[in-house]
């Protein structure tokens, strides 16, 4: 399961990555806290679907549904 697959005010805990060419933002987003181990819940998706508002251990984040694809977690 992805973090882009789960709805809003789930919280899930971030167990890896998904490496793929196109996820050039994730060294940006690990550096913002997106790390394995992390707790996060997607407080808010936009009215089209895309960026999803994303509380990761307190700190609020909008991210990209395509970075939130390459983002695995598990349901907490």
């Amino acid at each position: 399961m992805t973090l882009a697959d789960l709805s809003a005010r789930n919280p899930c805990r971030i167990t890896g990555f998904k490496q793929h060419r196109q996820a050039t933002g994730l060294g940006r987003l690990q550096s913002l806290g997106v790390v394995t181990g992390a707790c996060a819940e997607v407080l808010r998706v936009a009215p089209l679907g895309d960026p999803l508002q994303v509380d990761i251990e307190g700190t609020l984040l909008s991210i990209r549904r395509r970075d939130a694809r390459h983002i695995e977690v598990e349901p907490l």
